[in-house]
């Protein structure tokens, strides 16, 4: 399942307006502000825009565990993938963010994320 997706924007206030009025009806609404982002939140995956080149993409599957999250690690480097990051806690998101990066064959920033506690 998907966690989340991440979309690059070049006017992120004016993206922001955007997506909050039009997700509205999808049950979206402002979840997470940053100042290099913002998270919608629904019920299904979340959506992120973030200020950057607009053709870049972000895709975050979901772990069920922590373990799957190194496995799928070492899954994705045995398939040619390049490392963006190992497993591991990501307090900046929050206490029990716990996912791995990895840059596959069109460069595109995969992750597998975990949100549970230990």
């Amino acid at each position: 399942m998907i966690d989340h997706l991440s979309i690059g924007v070049s006017d992120l206030a004016k993206s922001k307006a955007f997506y909050e009025e039009a997700l509205r009806p999808l049950g979206y609404r402002v979840k997470i502000e940053m100042d290099h982002g913002v998270c919608f939140g629904g019920d299904g995956g979340d959506l992120w825009i973030v200020k950057s080149d607009p053709s870049k993409i972000h895709l975050a599957f979901s772990a069920q565990d922590r373990a799957t999250v190194d496995q799928f690690y070492e899954a994705a480097l045995n398939a040619g993938g390049v490392d963006n990051g190992a497993p591991g806690v990501r307090p900046h998101y929050h206490e029990n963010y716990y996912g791995t990066f990895i840059f596959d064959p069109d460069g595109y920033n995969i992750e597998a994320v975990c949100h549970k506690a230990v």
